[in-house]
């Protein structure tokens, strides 16, 4: 694995949309899939990803709670997260955009839009 590259964190409880995102990411980047927002956050305190694409709705450990914990915490704070759903109804976009992300993207996001997207995330 290229040491350069940069390191993706994908967490959704969706096996299709993970197997989806990481191939269209593993070329270009180290990505790690994790089903489960409470394994996501294990993961979090000993790794550091330089950006988390994280699903919102997910049982258990919702996307706004990894969120909101990775924010309450010194070593995950200034990672960058991007919400992803399925919602594109205006209060679920309102409740993620309160919680100050990175970004939004909504499923199923084409390729080449999560290619720029990401290489815009990691620029910045």
């Amino acid at each position: 694995m290229d040491a350069a590259k940069k390191h993706i964190l994908i967490v959704d409880d969706d096996p299709n949309t993970l197997k989806t995102l990481r191939y269209y990411l593993q070329d270009t980047y180290k990505v790690t899939v994790i089903s489960s927002g409470k394994v996501a956050m294990e993961f979090l305190l000993k790794y550091k990803p330089d950006l988390v694409l994280l699903d919102y709705l997910m049982p258990e450990y919702n996307g706004a709670v990894v969120l909101k914990e990775m924010q309450s915490r010194e070593e995950t704070k200034d990672i960058p997260v991007y919400f992803l759903t399925g919602q594109t109804d205006e209060q679920t976009i309102r409740e993620c955009l309160e919680l100050c992300p990175a970004g939004y993207l909504v499923k199923p996001v084409a390729k080449k839009a999560l290619l720029a997207k990401m290489q815009e995330a990691l620029d910045l």
